[in-house]
């Protein structure tokens, strides 16, 4: 689906103290961004940012960073933030350039409702494809930690194998996340919360690198 341009979107990153411009300038340095030594949690792929800004006011002790590819995508996302929060940053990027932004400073990644890629010629282009794997590994600060929130069976079934031969062991896996779960005060995504009310399995993985 193409995304809507938003006509003033460099106006609304521009002035948005939240957005990190030139992101490349910090690698190695992020927690002098934060400026404290908390951990730090990347959701790659952020949507129109719900998720990412709910995780950073419901835990101020950890830091978060939402990264979007889209500047349409990121500007809508800002508008719809009510507050700016300390321990929130945003990046416009491709993911594939990540490396060139963490050097061994994430603890957690977050892929939530990533874009599926049904057709094979087009599975590179997967964020847990073995390309963007080998991406995240240079992220990572002393484990890698990868939580996964999908509606898409296919892209499920292929995260599992891929991971699984990248060296990941799954910590928790769930076919029906929002029936298993327990705690139900988890934050949701807007797709998530449209999808679950529609009656749609949600599927969830926790995977460690061994």
């Amino acid at each position: 689906m193409r995304t809507r341009n938003v006509k003033n979107k460099e106006e609304i990153l521009e002035n948005c103290s939240l957005v990190i411009r030139n992101p490349m300038d910090y690698k190695g340095n992020w927690h002098d961004v934060f400026q404290n030594n908390q951990e730090i949690h990347l959701e790659i792929g952020m949507g129109k940012g719900k998720f990412i800004y709910e995780m950073a006011k419901l835990y101020p002790d950890i830091n978060f960073i939402g990264v979007e590819k889209s500047d349409s995508i990121l500007a809508k996302a800002i508008l719809r933030m009510p507050e700016t929060l300390p321990n929130l940053r945003l990046i416009c990027l491709d993911a594939l350039e990540l490396a060139n932004v963490f050097d061994h400073e994430i603890t957690t990644i977050y892929l939530n409702f990533s874009d599926p890629w049904p057709k094979n010629r087009h599975q590179n282009r997967r964020l847990t494809s073995p390309k963007f794997l080998q991406v995240y590994d240079l992220l990572f600060q002393d484990k890698n930690q990868i939580a996964l929130r999908t509606d898409n069976e296919l892209l499920f079934a292929y995260s599992l194998k891929t991971l699984s031969q990248h060296g990941y062991y799954f910590e928790e896996v769930s076919l029906d996340y929002h029936k298993e779960k327990q705690d139900q005060t988890f934050v949701m995504t807007e797709y998530e919360e449209k999808f679950s009310s529609k009656g749609k399995n949600i599927f969830y993985l926790f995977a460690k690198k061994r």
